[in-house]
């Protein structure tokens, strides 16, 4: 029996793949991309050009990538209060000429937001063309958030990091905090990497929760708070988990996050690529 939220997105997943855009192959039915912090040491164009050369045509876009770095948490308030959708559908226009699709975008919404940045972050999306973003929250501010992802239309999948301090989003028992008497637009955006770290089960969670599930990001950890690690060099399941979702086909695509220190960047990314690419053959 699927839910409003399992159809809405397996639609909007159909369009996606089927879309001029989606040139490159998927491995094994199951799609690999690219979050945009992997390239944070270059600007957006950079970033999208390197994503075109890795076949990697399904992108989140990093906050970093949206918004002025180095600003004081006033001036970024009143940035984002005056910031009109323009910008936004210039890089929007950015992406389809380059042809790669972009999938959600990162906008991380914190228990001192006003409710004037909170729309912000609705308002970015609808500009961007996309019905997703990816937000690292405090759980006290989930609720609030609720109420404009309902106005909107656009889901806003928690992201998960390994810090156990109150008032995060790390364990299952924080999705489930946050999420409680939420709507279908208030999801899940699970990191494997730091779900890992924090002592948590992937495959487990990803199997009972799939369906609350909007994206994966791919990074490799040591259990027990460890270090990022290259992929296949922690303890993160990632074969397991690309192999259920082929084995299970979730629409639910899994994306590159490079964030372990190494050499050049896109050849770090295309490692993890190739990785992916391997654990799925």
């Amino acid at each position: 029996m699927y839910s409003t939220f399992d159809r809405r997105r397996f639609l909007d997943f159909a369009v996606m793949i089927a879309s001029p855009a989606w040139a490159a192959p998927n491995a094994g039915g199951v799609v690999i991309g690219v979050q945009g912090y992997s390239f944070r040491d270059r600007g957006l164009d950079e970033a999208i050009a390197a994503a075109r050369q890795l076949e990697l045509r399904c992108f989140e876009v990093f906050e970093g990538h949206l918004e002025p770095r180095k600003l004081s948490r006033q001036e970024l308030r009143d940035w984002r209060i005056k910031a009109g959708e323009d910008q936004y559908r210039i890089i929007r226009h950015k992406f389809d000429e380059a042809g790669v699709e972009l999938w959600s975008c990162g906008y991380n919404f914190r228990e001192d937001f006003t409710d004037e940045e909170i729309a912000h972050g609705f308002v970015m999306a609808r500009a961007l063309g996309v019905k997703r973003i990816n937000a690292s929250a405090n759980i006290s501010v989930v609720a609030r958030v609720d109420r404009f992802a309902r106005k909107a239309g656009i889901y806003v999948g928690l992201h998960n990091h390994s810090n156990l301090k109150p008032d995060e989003l790390a364990t299952p028992e924080n999705f489930a905090e946050a999420m409680r008497g939420c709507s279908e637009f208030i999801a899940i955006h699970l990191d494997i990497g730091h779900f890992t770290a924090t002592g948590g089960d992937v495959v487990e969670y990803l199997t009972k929760n799939h369906q609350k599930i909007l994206t994966l990001h791919l990074k490799d950890r040591k259990k027990n708070q460890g270090p990022n690690m290259p992929f296949g060099e922690g303890d993160t399941p990632i074969r397991e988990v690309l192999q259920l979702l082929k084995r299970e086909r979730w629409n639910i695509p899994a994306l590159i996050e490079y964030e372990y220190k190494g050499g050049d960047t896109i050849d770090e990314v295309r490692r993890a690529r190739d990785y992916c690419r391997r654990a799925l053959a």
